[in-house]
């Protein structure tokens, strides 16, 4: 037979898990500063100028 386990210390251990594993993305998210947001916000703005260079438009783009 299976251990016996209490359900309710069970729930609370699984939402402090779940807890904790949101705190570390938020950590990772909302943990920067300034300047490497601005930096982020940069590459992706350029990234996606490069996308837009390379846009077929036209009679061509069937």
């Amino acid at each position: 037979m299976g251990d016996v386990v209490n359900l309710k210390q069970f729930k609370k251990r699984a939402a402090r898990d779940r807890s904790e594993k949101e705190a570390a993305a938020n950590r990772t998210r909302f943990g920067r500063t300034k300047s490497e947001r601005i930096l982020d916000e940069r590459r992706a703005s350029r990234a996606d100028d490069m996308l837009d260079q390379h846009r077929i438009d036209g009679e061509d783009a069937s």
